[in-house]
């Protein structure tokens, strides 16, 4: 199924709405006083969000609309947890919750399937493990679990990695009432693809608010790498007024991200 079709669930992704900041603060407002319209209307204006997040899933082979739904199980979730008295917008805390239950889908519905006779010697190894840490009021070794059930040490360690599940990079490990760290807070990372990701989401969004004028200048200027004299002669106006609905638009944007 292409992404780029119009209607996914039966929501026609060319006709959602776009929330302001001060909608988004009102509508929070009446979120926590147990406003169920509100938390609908809420979540019906940040569903653009979770289209961007699935995009980035794309290529899987999976069906858009299962992950669509995916998707708005996240948001909801960080609708639900959101903290409005923290200094964070709702989407930079949003995006981490989708992710998360976007693989977590995809890692419980992948094709790889664990043979039966690997998953019984997994589990008589847990058994053993079990006694073992009881008799010798320690966590047992590879390799005295191996001698009690009388096999090879390679053949206990394949069995028992091969039913260990794949953990998430967003899966939260600690959280003390305000931030949550994940998986990936602990693990270095120079290149920061998320990260890098997010902003290309939070500067996409922060375009949608510029007008069709703008959104051509600035996508001439800094996606295709024209000069101020190029797009001036393409767009047909002055070097000076490119130069200032640049500018214009730059500020702009800033309100959003």
């Amino acid at each position: 199924m292409a992404f780029n079709k119009v209607e996914i669930c039966g929501v026609n992704t060319s006709k959602l709405p776009i929330l302001s900041a001060k909608e988004k603060a009102e509508l929070f407002e009446e979120i926590k006083k147990g406003n169920e319209e509100a938390k609908q209307k809420y979540i019906y204006g940040n569903l653009r969000l979770v289209l961007s997040v699935i995009q980035r899933f794309s290529n899987r082979g999976e069906v858009m609309d299962d992950l669509f739904q995916v998707g708005c199980i996240g948001l909801i979730k960080a609708i639900n947890n959101f903290d409005t008295e923290q200094n964070v917008q709702f989407s930079t805390y949003a995006v981490p919750m989708i992710i998360g239950e976007v693989r977590r889908y995809l890692r419980d519905n992948n094709s790889i399937r664990v043979s039966r006779s690997l998953r019984d010697t997994a589990y008589k190894a847990l058994q053993a493990k079990e006694r073992l840490t009881n008799k010798l009021s320690r966590e047992p070794k590879i390799e005295e679990i191996a001698k009690e059930l009388e096999m090879d040490k390679a053949d206990v360690l394949i069995a028992l990695d091969a039913i260990q599940e794949p953990m998430s990079l967003y899966e939260p490990v600690f959280h003390d009432g305000g931030d949550t760290l994940y998986v990936m807070d602990q693990i270095s990372d120079e290149k920061n693809k998320d990260m890098k990701w997010l902003d290309n989401i939070s500067i996409s969004q922060a375009m949608t608010h510029l007008t069709p004028r703008e959104k051509h200048i600035l996508n001439l200027r800094f996606f295709e790498g024209k000069t101020q004299m190029e797009v001036s002669s393409e767009v047909g106006i002055s070097q000076a007024q490119v130069s200032r609905l640049e500018k214009s638009a730059l500020k702009h944007m800033r309100k959003f991200m």
